[in-house]
């Protein structure tokens, strides 16, 4: 049978349930607008509940996630340098910015093939960025890559900041990246909302 389009509170009633509006002082998320009779309680955990939940999420992630070229298996996690593993961090996060997953693969391997290393992309030219950056578009994304690197090289000694307010200061990199970039590559717990 064909469900309705109707939500369940409007099917088969004629009168309509009031929903708060932005100004009622009883909404406190978009939720309370959305689902307005919502226990608020509802959100609340205990830490051996978020322990848990943080343990099954990420079980179920190290049995599931996509292979993909710029993430490293824990097992080799640890005996890879940590300013390269950020390094290839930053590129796929930059790679990945309003670009698709299977794009970016080919775009990623060809990038590090020509550029391996923070120093080889720091000592290219930005037409030579720019031309293995071609096709993926944005390229300012290309350009704050080349200008960071550049970056690390002159006032970080070659070495990329482990801490998100060290990535901030690097041209380029926006409170988003540097949180991604903190928690994959330096393995920091910070919040992440994307």
């Amino acid at each position: 049978p064909e469900m309705s389009r109707k939500s369940p509170a409007k099917q088969g009633s004629s009168s309509k349930k009031s929903r708060p509006n932005n100004n009622d002082t009883n909404v406190k998320d978009v939720e309370d607008l959305v689902f307005p009779s919502h226990d608020p309680n509802y959100h609340s955990f205990s830490e051996d509940e978020v322990d848990d939940i943080r343990k099954n999420l990420l079980t179920w992630y190290d049995g599931n996630q996509r292979v993909l070229p710029w993430r490293v298996p824990k097992s080799a996690g640890s005996s890879i340098d940590a300013n390269l593993r950020a390094y290839q961090v930053w590129v796929s996060e930059m790679m990945l910015q309003q670009t698709r997953v299977a794009t970016v693969i080919d775009y990623y391997k060809r990038w590090m093939d020509r550029f391996p290393t923070l120093e080889t992309l720091a000592g290219a030219t930005l037409d030579e960025v720019n031309a293995q950056w071609m096709g993926l578009g944005y390229y300012r994304r290309a350009k704050f890559l080349h200008l960071g690197a550049c970056y690390v090289m002159e006032k970080c000694g070659g070495k990329i900041p482990q801490t998100v307010d060290g990535l901030l200061d690097i041209p380029g990199i926006g409170p988003y990246s540097a949180v991604a970039m903190a928690s994959i590559a330096f393995n920091i717990a910070t919040p992440l909302v994307d």
